[in-house]
C-alpha cells in the first residue's frame, strides 16, 4: 500500500514537472516572439490605420505590450491624428470628409487577439478593443463634395485588401470619454460633453461587409450612452442639464431624458439683471425622441433628417417684466419658423409631436402690480413639415401646427397655426375655437394685464381666424356669451395694488359692454382683430393679445386697438366722456328747444 502511494507522488511531481517546464518554455517564447515580433506587429497596426483611411490619419504610440498567453495586447499613449495636408488637398478635388477626428488616451486594450492569424494569414480577429478615458475632437469642416472621374471609389476593404485579408472585431467600447465638437474654420468648441460612452457591435470588414444592408458603417449597431451632462450658458444666466442621451444608429434613434434649462435667478432679479425687456425661460422636458434618424447623413454632411420627434411630458414657463425698458432688437426674429431658419444645422423633421406639454407665458404689468399668466396645460398634438433645407421648402412652403389644449386652466382650444417658411417678414396664420368657459376664471388674466375684472359672465364659444406677422396681426373673431358684468380698475398709488374705479364701472356696464352676443333679436357680432405689434413682443404675446384684443372688442372694450392695458383703460374712459358730452350736449339742446317752445307759446 505504502508503495503505492509514493508510486503516485513521483507520478503527480512528473505531471507537475511536464506542465511547469511547459509554462516556461511558452513564456520564454512569448517574451522571444515580444521581442522579435513587436517591431512587426507595431507597424503592421500602422499601415492598417494609414491604408484603411486612404492615408488621411496617423496612429503613433509609445510602446506596445503583447501577452500571447491571455492572447491581449495593450498600447500605451495612443495619438490617432489627421494629415492635414492631405485633407486640404482633398478638399480642393471634393473628396474630404466632413468630419476630421483627434484621439488621444492612455491606454488602448485589445483582447483575445491572435497574433498569429494576423502575421500568417492576414486576419485580425479579436473579442474586443478597450478605450479608457479617452480625450476625442471632432472637427467639422464645411466641404463641397465634387465629382471627379479621378475620384478613388474603392470600398475600405479595397483599400486594406493588399495588407489585411478581413478585420472581425465582436466589440469596441469607448468608456468615460470627453468629446468636444470643434469648428475647422474657427477652432471654437461648438460643445462638449463629458463621460460619453460608446459601443461598437460586430465590426466586420471584407468583401462582402460592404453590401451587407444589417450594417452600419461595417458593424452590427453603434451605440451610444451620455449621461449627468451639465453646463453654464455663455452669459452666465441659465444651467444645463441632462440626465441621459442614448442611441442607436441601426435603431436610427436618439432618447432624451430629464433635460432642464433652469435660469440662475427668480423672475423679477433675472429681469432686472439683464437691464431690458428679455424672456426668461424655465424649461422641463421629461423625455424627448427622435425616430427615424439618417445617421448616414448626419455624418457625411452635418444634416440632422429624422422622421419625428416626440416632446413628452414637458414645462415650458416663460417671464416678461414690462416694467423694464424696451429691448433694441426686434423679437419676430425668435417666432418659431424664424429661430428654425437660424439653425446651424440644416433640419428636416417630419412630424414633431407634442405630449403633456404645459406652456406657461408670465408677464409682470408695472400699472397693476400684478403678474399674469396664460396657461396652456395638457398640450397634445403635430408640427408637420419643420424644416429649413430648401429642397423639402420647395414641396412645400408652410409647417403646420395642429394643437389641442386646455386654455387658461378653464377651457378647451384647438388652434391650427401655418408657418410660412419663405415669408421674409415672419408670416403667419392661425384659426381655431375655445369651448366653454366661466368669466370669472379670466380674472387672473384680466386683472393684471388688462386692467379690468369681471364680475359674471358666461362663454359659450369662440372662433377666430387671424393673419399675422412682425408687424402685427389683423382678423375676426365671433364669440357667444351672456350675462357679462365687469368692474374698470385704476393704477394703485404709493406701490398699492389696483383698485375698482365705482362710478366708470357703473357706467362702463351701463352704457359701453354689451352684455350677450348675439344681443336678442340681432344677428351675432364680428369683432375685427387689430393689433399693432412692438418690436419686443414675443411669439406667444403676439397670439395671446390677438384672442384678447377680439374678446374686448367683441364686448365692447376695444375701442381703440390695444397697445398696452393702460391705452385700452384710456380708451375706456375717453368713450365714457365722449359718451357724457354727447349726453350733456343733447340735455342742452333739450333744453334750448323747451325754452324756445316756451317763449313761442308765451307770445302766443
Amino acid at each position: 500500500m505504502g508503495g503505492s502511494k509514493s508510486g503516485m507522488r513521483k507520478i503527480w511531481k512528473w505531471i507537475a514537472g511536464i506542465f511547469l517546464a511547459l509554462i516556461i518554455i511558452v513564456a520564454g517564447f512569448s517574451v522571444y516572439f515580444s521581442i522579435r515580433w513587436k517591431p512587426v506587429l507595431t507597424q503592421k497596426i500602422k499601415d492598417v490605420v494609414y491604408q484603411g483611411s486612404d492615408q488621411l490619419y496617423t496612429l503613433n504610440f509609445k510602446d506596445i505590450h503583447l501577452n500571447l498567453l491571455t492572447g491581449s495586447v495593450t498600447v500605451d499613449s495612443i495619438l490617432l491624428a489627421p494629415d492635414t495636408a492631405i485633407f486640404n488637398a482633398r478638399k480642393k478635388t471634393g473628396d474630404a470628409p466632413t468630419h476630421l477626428f483627434q484621439v488621444k488616451l492612455e491606454k488602448l486594450q485589445l483582447r483575445r487577439i491572435s497574433v498569429l492569424t494576423i502575421y500568417f494569414k492576414k486576419k485580425i480577429e479579436m473579442n474586443d478593443i478597450i478605450l479608457e478615458h479617452p480625450s476625442i475632437n471632432m472637427i467639422y469642416n464645411k466641404v463641397y463634395h465634387k465629382p471627379t472621374p479621378v475620384k478613388d471609389r474603392r470600398s475600405l476593404y479595397e483599400r486594406i485588401s493588399k495588407t489585411l485579408k478581413s478585420v472581425h472585431i465582436k466589440g469596441i467600447k469607448i468608456e468615460d470619454a470627453d468629446f468636444d465638437y470643434v469648428s475647422g474654420a474657427s477652432g471654437q468648441i461648438l460643445n462638449s460633453v463629458k463621460h460619453l460612452n460608446v459601443h461598437v457591435k460586430d465590426l466586420l470588414l471584407n468583401e462582402h461587409s460592404r453590401s451587407d444592408t444589417t450594417r452600419f458603417y461595417y458593424t452590427k449597431d453603434i451605440s451610444f450612452e451620455l449621461a449627468g451632462y451639465h453646463s453654464l450658458s455663455k452669459d452666465k444666466m441659465y444651467t444645463m442639464k441632462i440626465d441621459t442621451i442614448t442611441g442607436s444608429a441601426i435603431g436610427r434613434k436618439v432618447h432624451i431624458k430629464g433635460l432642464k434649462m433652469i435660469p440662475m435667478y427668480p423672475e423679477i432679479q433675472f429681469s432686472k439683471m439683464l437691464k431690458r425687456q428679455k424672456d426668461r425661460y424655465d424649461l422641463a422636458f421629461d423625455e424627448i425622441d427622435f425616430r427615424g434618424v439618417n445617421f448616414y447623413r448626419l455624418n457625411i454632411r452635418g444634416v440632422l433628417q429624422a422622421k419625428s420627434l416626440r416632446i413628452s411630458n414637458a414645462e415650458a414657463k416663460v417671464f416678461m417684466n414690462r416694467e423694464m425698458p424696451p429691448g433694441h432688437g426686434d423679437k419676430s426674429r425668435n417666432f418659431p419658423h424664424m429661430a428654425l431658419r437660424r439653425l446651424p444645422v440644416e433640419t428636416t423633421i417630419d412630424t414633431l409631436q407634442l405630449r403633456k406639454v404645459n406652456v406657461a407665458y408670465t408677464e409682470y404689468n408695472p400699472m397693476s402690480q400684478e403678474k399674469g399668466t396664460i396657461n396652456i396645460d395638457r398640450l397634445n398634438g403635430n408640427i408637420y413639415n419643420v424644416t429649413n433645407d430648401s429642397a423639402s421648402i420647395a414641396k412645400s412652403k408652410y409647417a403646420v401646427a395642429d394643437l389641442d389644449a386646455y386654455l387658461v386652466k378653464a377651457a378647451q382650444l384647438h388652434i391650427v397655426i401655418n408657418f410660412d417658411l419663405l415669408a421674409a417678414n415672419a408670416a403667419f396664420n392661425f384659426k381655431g375655437n375655445i369651448g366653454k368657459v366661466d368669466m370669472v376664471k379670466l380674472n387672473p388674466l384680466s386683472k393684471a394685464l388688462g386692467m379690468l375684472k369681471v364680475e359674471s359672465g358666461q362663454i359659450q364659444k369662440i372662433n377666430f381666424d387671424v393673419k399675422a406677422n412682425k408687424s402685427g396681426s389683423r382678423g375676426t373673431m365671433y364669440m357667444y356669451y351672456n350675462n357679462l358684468k365687469i368692474e374698470l380698475l385704476k393704477e394703485g398709488e404709493d406701490g398699492k395694488p389696483s383698485k375698482k374705479k365705482g362710478l366708470l364701472s357703473f357706467l362702463a356696464n351701463t352704457l359701453i359692454v354689451k352684455d350677450e352676443n348675439p344681443s336678442k333679436g340681432k344677428p351675432v357680432r364680428r369683432a375685427d382683430i387689430v393689433f399693432e405689434r412692438p418690436p419686443g413682443a414675443s411669439f406667444f404675446n403676439l397670439l395671446w393679445k390677438s384672442v384678447f384684443i377680439g374678446i374686448r372688442e367683441t364686448v365692447g372694450l376695444g375701442i381703440v386697438p390695444m397697445k398696452s392695458p393702460e391705452a385700452g383703460r384710456k380708451a375706456v374712459v375717453k368713450k365714457l366722456e365722449e359718451r357724457k358730452e354727447k349726453q350733456q350736449s343733447r340735455k342742452e339742446k333739450r333744453q334750448e328747444r323747451r325754452a324756445q317752445w316756451k317763449a313761442e307759446k308765451e307770445k302766443n
